[in-house]
């Protein structure tokens, strides 16, 4: 039987999540905002605000109103300069916002490009969308480089060291397969698995690691009766292309399998399914045991740092102790 990870704290957060970011010390940070009266609006973009809590007991160190607000695209982390760092909407468009860490005052915003995922580092941002991929200088906050081609549509980012990896469909072939860039540039690096993929539902990847979750179906508006088989594949990322290191089916699809997502930290592999979380080693794929985290299975978000597993919920936000 599972075991039940330990909680390390809870807390009720003054509005609605919609975002997260942990690092590897320091404290846990929320956005969220405050839905209006009968979810009515004058604007496309509600207002946000940020809060920090304390990474052991969960008290709250500060919350202030945040330049980025709710809606499409959200990106949140930790830059290089004692500051947080955080990418989406805002009613004069999308930006990118640094505050810094200790009282959450304001050091700038940029204006930048809509996305629909981004990444963020110390020194760059990357953001997607369908038809471009983009990299933020973080301190300076302005667009350094883009790409595209003809042809594909970008899905997926992920980064390792000096490399962005992509999840792109070939319009040609109808696959999916992924590229690799120079994160400082943003120029074709090579071809790190070719599109042979029906679908890439996720991919993560940290330390010379990459692992993917797939399909066997390629996603069309009217589903194919059937079931899709759903599985992992881990793959080295210190070569010129994938070298495959194992894979697993994780079986055929299911409703418990449609909510599935995953996470990698210090070389381990967390796989959430519903209210359990699994724990591989990255490099074998060996069980490391599995537990149940409550409320997982209502995530808005998730990440692991070290250890700690911060779940956010629609209004409440618990860090759990995870094998790290």
């Amino acid at each position: 039987m599972a075991r039940t990870a330990r909680r390390r704290w809870s807390r009720e957060f003054q509005g609605e999540i919609d975002g997260i970011a942990i690092g590897g010390s320091g404290p846990v940070f929320l956005h969220g905002y405050d839905p209006p009266a009968g979810g009515k609006w004058i604007d496309d973009v509600i207002p946000g605000k940020l809060g920090a809590f304390d990474r052991t007991s969960g008290e709250p160190l500060w919350v202030s109103p945040c330049e980025v607000g709710y809606g499409r695209g959200f990106g949140a982390g930790l830059g290089d300069e004692d500051d947080i760092v955080v990418l989406g909407p805002s009613s004069a468009g999308h930006r990118i916002a640094r505050m810094n860490l200790e009282a959450g005052e304001l050091i700038g915003a940029s204006e930048i490009q809509a996305f629909d995922q981004a990444i963020v580092g110390g020194d760059m941002c990357v953001t997607v969308t369908p038809g471009r991929v983009a990299g933020i200088m973080t301190s300076p906050m302005f667009e350094v480089w883009s790409f595209s081609r003809l042809d594909e549509r970008y899905h997926i980012i992920s980064r390792v060291g000096p490399h962005v990896y992509l999840v792109y469909t070939d319009g040609n072939r109808k696959r999916q397969g992924i590229l690799r860039l120079d994160v400082e540039s943003g120029d074709f690096v090579s071809q790190f698995a070719e599109p042979e993929y029906p679908v890439i539902h996720d991919m993560v990847c940290g330390e010379g690691l990459m692992v993917l979750l797939v399909g066997n179906r390629v996603p069309t508006m009217h589903r194919p009766s059937g079931p899709e088989e759903i599985r992992l594949e881990a793959f080295r990322t210190d070569g010129d292309e994938a070298y495959p290191l194992w894979r697993e089916a994780l079986g055929e699809e299911a409703d418990e399998l449609l909510d599935t997502s995953i996470s990698m930290d210090s070389g381990k592999l967390y796989v959430a399914n519903g209210a359990m979380l699994a724990v591989r080693d990255g490099l074998s794929g060996r069980s490391l045991g599995e537990m149940t985290l409550p409320g997982l299975d209502e995530r808005i978000a998730w990440q692991v740092s070290q250890g700690a597993g911060l779940l956010a919920e629609e209004t409440r936000a618990t860090v759990f102790e995870l094998p790290a």
